[in-house]
């Protein structure tokens, strides 16, 4: 099975999904990942790790050593660049031309001949505008595809859910169709999250605060992930490759 992980930046792929990409390959399928941005906005790290000029070059990179920890396949960037966070930590999406973005990623699907997409939900998570585009993008190029018979099942992740590990990133539009547990692969995952080291102090500021003490990386990364399924919608009769191919990882399936 061909799958393809479309997110807006690096590190996104492995926090929101990197147990239910890593159990995938471990299954047999062929994960393509797909990043909109090389993440050029982001945060340098805590101390620097580079400078802003760098940051682009430095998270592609990271991104490489992600996806091997992931064990994908490939890895494409769409050379979008991600806008600098503003004043109060505003953050804004890489794109407003969503048939531009669409159409890129449909010539993906049809490059690697994806049977599943996976991406961001429609909530964009924390609400990021990127992560929204993101979903937005991939509905549209999905659908497009329906018209011809050839659209891949549409999976958004992070995906809500009572007990969700992380609720602040669960999406609330959009309820859970499969509940995972990825601890088989909990190591992939951890390893992966290692290799995205400019974000470090990003992934464990919130928890470290709400803990009352210091995290760590490894600490913070959860084994239970989530998706929901886009399309085509649950009452449709389609086969599922992911859900068949996931069958034993399954906690909940609605």
């Amino acid at each position: 099975m061909n799958v393809l992980a479309f997110f807006a930046h690096p590190d996104d792929e492995t926090m929101l999904a990197g147990g239910t990409l890593a159990l995938l390959a471990r299954e047999g399928a062929q994960v393509h990942y797909v990043c909109a941005t090389r993440g050029e906005g982001g945060e340098l790290g805590e101390p620097a790790l580079c400078s802003r000029a760098e940051l682009g070059e430095v998270r592609e990179q990271e991104l490489v050593c992600a996806v091997r920890a992931l064990h994908g396949r490939s890895l494409t960037f769409l050379g979008h660049v991600d806008p600098t966070v503003g004043e109060d930590d505003e953050v804004f999406s890489y794109s407003d031309n969503l048939t531009f973005v669409a159409g890129q990623l449909t010539s993906s699907i049809e490059q690697f001949k994806a049977e599943v997409v996976l991406t961001h939900g429609s909530n964009g998570e924390y609400g990021h505008p990127a992560h929204r585009f993101t979903y937005q993008a991939a509905l549209v190029a999905v659908r497009a595809l329906a018209e011809q018979a050839t659209a891949p099942v549409l999976y958004s992740v992070s995906a809500s859910f009572v007990d969700h590990p992380l609720p602040f990133l669960a999406n609330q539009d959009d309820p859970a169709n499969l509940v995972l547990d990825t601890s088989l692969v909990l190591e992939a995952k951890q390893a992966a999250a290692l290799c995205h080291r400019t974000q470090h102090a990003l992934f464990v500021r919130r928890l470290s605060e709400e803990a009352g003490r210091q995290l760590s990386v490894p600490e913070v990364i959860v084994s239970l992930e989530s998706l929901h399924r886009v399309f085509p919608p649950l009452d449709n009769d389609l086969d599922d490759p992911l859900a068949e191919m996931l069958a034993s990882y399954i906690l909940k399936q609605a």
